[in-house]
């Protein structure tokens, strides 16, 4: 086996692409005595009426409603929301088989969450362990541990400036003096065309077009047994937003586990010829 690894990054978005549904339907929502189609509506309400960022709205009424219905919004207690989310087929068992491959192919992936969701409730699933870092929306807390402003509000765009993040090797939402500092593509930790981002749909599209661009690769997914949601990710691949779709099943030999695999064959096998290039 080779000593010397080839890193490559894959950044997944969470809500819709490793889990099902928005993570906070799962529990939280529930807890704040609402359905969510009536969470969603309010959401839309607020954002239109004040000019509002819909990632700092929704974040806004979660507080404002946890006060209302005096539903704990200590840091530990957004956590275990986490426990309760329902992830796709076999997304558990997916990071350990995938590294493993990886491995034998003189490959070191890198997992990362690029997500508009709570990151405090992302942190408290059984999956988190696995990410070497989790960019997501999260709260600023007040001296008792207690939710009180959002501190990184995570969108349609700003996905992007994250997968810079990765690419350099910066692994927090606030360093902007060496995400702006020029560096030799070369000399950065993670190349783009080894770079890999997984997402379900229009929130993720600049993500996935940037990093085209760039030469890496977009996995669009769409969930299994919906209706119209083969027809959108094919979109997504006519329109040259992904270069591959793919259901969302995490499972061996399934169409996620297949694509992943050819990826790393196809830089791995670079690797093994770039040894023989001049310089």
């Amino acid at each position: 086996m080779p000593k010397k690894y080839t890193p490559i990054a894959i950044a997944y978005d969470f809500d819709g692409t490793l889990a099902k549904g928005n993570i906070q339907e799962n529990s939280f929502i529930p807890d704040l005595g609402l359905r969510k189609e009536d969470f969603w509506m309010k959401v839309q309400s607020i954002k239109k009426h004040n000019e509002m960022d819909e990632i700092l709205a929704y974040m806004y009424l979660l507080i404002e409603l946890a006060k209302t219905k005096k539903v704990s919004c200590k840091k530990e207690d957004i956590k275990k929301h986490g426990e309760s989310v329902k992830y796709f087929e076999g997304v558990e068992e997916y990071f350990a088989r995938i590294d493993d491959y990886a491995r034998q192919k003189g490959i070191k992936l890198r997992h990362y969450i690029i997500s508009s969701g709570t990151k405090e409730m992302i942190e408290g699933t059984s999956i988190a362990k696995n990410f070497e870092h989790i960019f997501a929306s999260s709260f600023k807390y007040d001296h008792h541990g207690i939710a009180e402003w959002p501190a990184l509000a995570i969108n349609y765009t700003t996905k992007t400036q994250y997968l810079f993040r990765i690419n350099k090797g910066i692994k927090n939402a606030w360093d902007n003096s060496n995400i702006n500092k020029y560096t030799e593509p070369s000399k950065r930790p993670i190349l783009f065309e080894n770079m890999i981002y997984l997402g379900d749909g229009d929130t993720d599209i600049p993500a996935m077009k940037m990093l085209n661009y760039q030469g890496g690769t977009s996995i669009g997914i769409y969930p299994p047994n919906t209706n119209g949601a083969k027809n959108k990710a094919d979109e997504l691949l006519k329109n040259d937003r992904a270069s591959y779709i793919a259901k969302a099943d995490y499972t061996e030999n399934s169409e996620i586990d297949t694509i992943i695999k050819a990826i790393i064959d196809q830089i791995s096998s670079k690797a093994a010829i770039n040894k023989y290039t001049k310089g």
